[in-house]
């Protein structure tokens, strides 16, 4: 292991490993569990809640390369400087495109039983309230950070990570939709195209609301 934890791993939440071992958030996505809106679950517990036998995911985080853990920017305004660029500003350039692709697939094969219908509206919803969302970050709650946070953080960052649940609930309608993102055999290129974007999307949100809430947000929650 690329770490050592003096409890029982299982007993370890899912943030600890995200943020200590170098491939771990991979090995939770192809499990399905949830690394950033449940992070603070144990191991154990989220495997649980996927019906994933949780000590063949801990054999897989322990057969990972002993690779160094890339750490993330070392001072709050670099954090934060990240993920703007890294994530918000992406995820305002993927939205529109992955609405007109699904109108597209939604449109030219309405009749196909696995068309993804209702993934637009999905879509449509989730822009907004990223849009809106981003924005109470950008204008409030950052630039306190930047300037060294305070006792009123935390009312912010509580709404932030109420919304980042928000969030991850509609992750979960969108793989549902789509099957976890599997065109059927005879997808067309713009099908095939939309699932391969909608997939980067997901990893890109589930990471950007992992760095907020398990590496960005704590140190102002102690305070």
């Amino acid at each position: 292991m690329h770490t050592t934890f003096e409890r029982d791993p299982l007993d370890v939440t899912v943030a600890a490993w995200a943020t200590q071992v170098p491939g771990a958030t991979e090995v939770f996505r192809r499990h399905r569990l949830d690394f950033c809106c449940g992070g603070q679950r144990s191991l154990r517990e989220a495997c649980a809640a996927r019906d994933v036998d949780p000590d063949a995911v801990l054999a897989e985080l322990q057969q990972l390369p002993r690779t160094p853990m890339q750490a993330p920017p070392s001072t709050t305004p670099e954090l934060i400087e990240h993920i703007l660029r890294r994530y918000h500003d992406v995820h305002r350039q993927q939205l529109p495109e992955l609405i007109r692709l699904t109108d597209k697939v939604e449109a030219v094969h309405r009749n196909h039983p696995d068309v993804p219908v209702g993934l637009g509206n999905l879509l449509r919803q989730m822009h907004e309230e990223l849009l809106e969302h981003m924005s109470k970050e950008e204008n409030v709650l950052f630039p306190m950070l930047r300037a060294g946070g305070s006792a009123m953080a935390h009312m912010p960052i509580r709404v932030m990570r109420m919304e980042h649940d928000a969030h991850g609930e509609q992750l979960q309608r969108l793989r549902a939709l789509t099957r976890d993102m599997t065109p059927p055999d005879e997808a067309c290129a713009t099908w095939r195209a939309l699932y391969t974007s909608l997939s980067q999307f997901v990893d890109d949100l589930m990471q950007h609301i992992h760095l907020e809430n398990n590496v960005l947000f704590p140190p102002f929650e102690r305070t």
